[in-house]
């Protein structure tokens, strides 16, 4: 059997992208004051600059969250994968249109690539295993 065929592969990917999500989830939204400037340079003193990293991570976090709950409660996965999909699509497009109109930014540039894999992977998932029959087990 082919390794990119094999059903538990599709799992992968939302853990992968659950694992990063959440941890850079804890990054934006820890403890702002501290992490953003080590990690971007720039400080963080304005209570609305720290409210709108913490939502970011509340969102971070119930979108990875969700990733997880769609591995183990298989017939959520294709919802998963599909909000995968959409999620890293849109950092990535936003990252292009960022790269276009701001410049290269050599710290998110990884990010975008790797983004766009992901949500490569994620219609790959979908075109392999989103019409294969899902036990109701779960």
């Amino acid at each position: 059997m082919n390794a990119l065929k094999n059903p538990k592969n599709k799992n992968l990917q939302l853990l992968l992208s659950a694992l990063v999500v959440i941890s850079v989830s804890f990054v934006y939204g820890g403890n702002p004051r501290v992490f953003m400037p080590y990690v971007f340079g720039f400080d963080v003193v304005a209570i609305d600059l720290k409210n709108i990293l913490r939502a970011v991570m509340g969102l971070y976090l119930a979108v990875g969250g969700f990733w997880v709950y769609g591995i183990i409660y298989q017939k959520y996965c294709k919802t998963a994968t599909l909000l995968n999909i959409l999620f890293m699509g849109g950092l990535a497009f936003g990252r292009l249109v960022s790269t276009v109109l701001d410049g290269v930014s050599p710290q998110f540039m990884v990010g975008l690539v790797l983004e766009f894999i992901f949500m490569l992977w994620g219609i790959y998932n979908l075109k392999q295993f989103g019409s294969t029959k899902i036990s109701s087990e779960n």
